[in-house]
């Protein structure tokens, strides 16, 4: 089966709302860049979500960076899937590393969300990785596995289609350390492999596996071209149109003419 690949770039707290236009314009100047092949998407902050919108490439799809899985309720400060939906978005990032260690999400929480952007027909990008400690300690298919199957418990093998998860190694992000392309397929190949012995075979080869860790343009090839890798969610590197671009080239085997 041919998975299409995903480059989704992951803002962070990063751009205003004049600063998000300023980046959909300049990559609007370079959207023949972004190849039919592919899907991409952008997820911004939630205060750039409605002027995205608007004037991103009609190529590039919308993303939020977190989710509650209520309906609604008195969470000051959250944001539903069902007001996310109303502002075009597509992909929502679910367990992101930050969440979990930051603002102590657990692989339960974690569950809920992934389950609520499922029913609501938009796309979860469940993060899993394992942290430089347990790495040393050689626990990283063992990490990777748990965060998996815990957040997948409650997903029907029939609906693995609509789903995305991202491999990202704690100890890569934002270092400039990664592993090697080599390295990066091993441990998503035994995410798949933990997919479809809880799931199903046919749930798992349809599930598209991203790499993320210090993905940038002059490496995000030597990553996608692996047999299990089907694409990046990339940080730093992509809050620059130029480089969201040339990532987009790199990983569809082009480069800037």
């Amino acid at each position: 089966m041919t998975r299409r690949k995903l480059l989704a770039g992951n803002w962070k707290m990063y751009k205003t709302v004049a600063e998000a236009r300023q980046f959909a314009e300049q990559l609007g100047r370079r959207s023949t860049d972004l190849a039919a092949v592919s899907d991409y998407a952008v997820c911004p902050p939630f205060t750039a979500l409605q002027t995205l919108r608007v004037i991103l490439p009609t190529a590039v799809a919308l993303g939020a960076q977190n989710v509650h899985p209520e309906a609604n309720g008195a969470y000051t400060g959250e944001i539903s899937v069902a007001m996310l939906a109303e502002l075009g978005v597509s992909y929502v990032i679910v367990g992101h590393s930050e969440r979990r260690a930051l603002f102590d999400e657990g692989d339960e929480f974690v569950a809920q969300k992934v389950a609520s952007v499922l029913q609501a027909g938009l796309i979860p990008i469940l993060c899993v990785g394992e942290n430089q400690a347990q790495r040393e300690r050689g626990q990283a298919f063992e990490v990777v596995a748990r965060q998996t199957q815990a957040a997948l418990a409650d997903v029907a093998g029939d609906a693995l289609a609509g789903l995305v998860i991202a491999y990202e190694p704690v100890w890569a992000i934002g270092s400039g350390h990664t592993p090697t392309p080599v390295d990066a397929q091993q441990v998503i190949s035994h995410i798949r492999s933990v997919v479809a012995d809880s799931k199903g075979a046919a749930g798992a080869v349809s599930v598209r596996i991203l790499y993320g860790g210090s993905v940038k343009p002059t490496n995000i090839d030597d990553f996608t071209h692996q047999p299990d890798i089907d694409g990046a969610l990339v940080g730093g590197a992509s809050l620059a149109a130029d480089s969201f671009a040339d990532m987009a080239l790199a990983m569809n085997g082009r480069v800037r003419g």
